[in-house]
């Protein structure tokens, strides 16, 4: 939740401070790329050490650089995109570990459907609040007030992994926990995709996906030039992205179930979707229909990124998974980081509305070609016996 009111206060503040909307899209580029570069680290390090002191160390590291928020002034707004950058980086360490230690947690398959689908859901809702009151909140306390929040929320969810008693990792021998080697580590990750193209469709599911998710970086240019609204115009559409990430997963997870020719075929469907709410979104006539579009879009995202993360958590082992989930997080930021200066280059020469259904475009292409290349794999899944 501290994560959206940070970028709605920090993408309507570069927004009045500059009238850029490529600095506009930097920001979305602060809360995605950065993780791509420490992923490599980031999954030996959630599969050789405590996933659960990984989650409370960087969480309070996290709060540490949001004091660099209370420094933004009209001259220093790279204060607040370092702020944000070094926060992200960090977060590549959280969501692996997270996402590595969900099926020490669980007790069978059904239930790690039901934690995925909660995990998803609780995201969009976050996104959701965070974007509804994030704006409600910059505008009556003021965007300094907001990003004081924030800092409180990475402090309150260190406190809450710290009652979390259970193991969140297989017992390790001294060989798996060996001295931390990023390069070296990270290949073994790299040779069982080589060796098993149902993780590698996995990661790269969600990487083609994000060929045309930079468009939500001009959400809040779209407010501000094409409805003519501020921050609170910004919440509501991050709410109604907020709603449909919340439902997607929901839903997704009750279609497949441990289904893998499924699974990837509703990802596939979800990048459609997408591209689908997007072009809606960017044709929109009004607030309300654009906020409906977007609802649609994030449907379709919600699922296909909560159905990726669930594959790749029952096909990859414990003592692989941490690195396996880093790589498809270094890859998928990656993507958006490249999307999102995409988009916000195609912004600063046409308006918003072109470039955002150009990236729409983009997006069903991308969808096109991953339905296109998992065919025969999907068609050979269907014949497999489903993982346990």
């Amino acid at each position: 939740m501290g994560d959206f009111f940070t970028y709605i206060a920090l993408a309507g503040l570069v927004k009045d401070f500059t009238d850029s909307n490529l600095l506009v899209a930097f920001v979305y580029v602060a809360f995605t790329l950065p993780s791509f570069f420490l992923s490599p680290l980031a999954g030996p390090v959630a599969d050789k050490f405590d996933r659960r002191k990984i989650l409370i160390i960087f969480s309070l590291l996290q709060a540490l650089c949001g004091v660099g928020f209370l420094f933004i002034t009209h001259n220093r707004i790279w204060i607040g995109l370092l702020a944000q950058t070094l926060i992200t980086g960090l977060s590549a360490f959280v969501n692996t570990a997270y996402s590595a230690a969900l099926p020490n947690l669980v007790r069978n398959d059904v239930e790690l459907r039901q934690a995925n689908a909660l995990f998803g859901s609780s995201w969009g809702v976050m996104v959701f609040a965070g974007a509804a009151l994030g704006g409600l909140f910059s505008q009556v306390f003021g965007r300094t007030a907001t990003f004081a929040a924030d800092i409180a929320t990475f402090l309150i969810a260190a406190f809450l992994i710290l009652r979390i008693k259970t193991p969140m990792q297989e017992p390790r021998t001294e060989l798996h926990r060996a001295r931390v080697r990023p390069i070296a580590d990270m290949g073994e990750a790299l040779h069982l995709a080589k060796s098993d193209h149902t993780i590698f469709a996995l990661i790269a599911s969600k990487t083609t996906f994000a060929v045309g998710a930079g468009a939500v970086g001009q959400l809040a240019v779209l407010a501000v030039d094409a409805f003519h609204t501020g921050d609170g115009g910004l919440g509501l559409l991050f709410a109604a992205r907020g709603v449909g990430s919340a439902l997607g997963p929901i839903v997704a997870v009750r279609i497949v179930r441990n289904n893998l020719a499924r699974l990837l075929t509703t990802c596939g469907i979800a990048g459609f979707l997408f591209a689908l709410g997007y072009f809606g979104a960017a044709v929109s006539p009004t607030l309300v229909v654009a906020c409906l579009c977007i609802m649609i879009a994030h449907f379709a995202g919600g699922a296909q990124w909560t159905l990726s993360t669930y594959g790749l958590q029952m096909r990859a082992p414990d003592r692989l998974r941490g690195r396996v989930l880093a790589g498809d997080i270094a890859l998928v930021t990656l993507m958006l980081g490249v999307s999102s200066i995409v988009a916000g280059v195609l912004s600063e020469y046409f308006e918003v509305r072109t470039a955002m259904a150009m990236m729409a475009i983009l997006a069903g292409i991308a969808a096109t070609l991953n339905m296109t290349l998992t065919s025969s794999m999907r068609s050979r899944l269907k014949r497999e016996p489903p993982p346990q």
